[in-house]
């Protein structure tokens, strides 16, 4: 049986894949996570919501890439 939604084409497939990349990635990384404060010096100022989002944004599109076979280097 075919799952609804799915259309029975791979673009729909593809992107959940680069999701899920995606969420890996974040996860392992912290990135996109709000900067946590410590002692001592710190290298640069927490980036602002807009700045997060366009980078998460970015990573989405390097993933779907990847996926889609279209970039050998991401």
């Amino acid at each position: 049986m075919e799952s609804v939604g799915n259309g029975g084409s791979g673009a729909r497939r593809n992107e959940d894949i680069a999701l899920d990349l995606l969420k890996f990635v974040a996860g392992s990384t912290g990135f996109g996570r709000a900067a946590v404060p410590s002692t001592g010096f710190s290298g640069s100022a927490a980036p602002k919501p807009e700045e997060q989002v366009n980078q998460l944004l970015d990573l989405y599109g390097r993933c779907l890439t990847v996926v889609n076979g279209k970039g050998g280097k991401a």
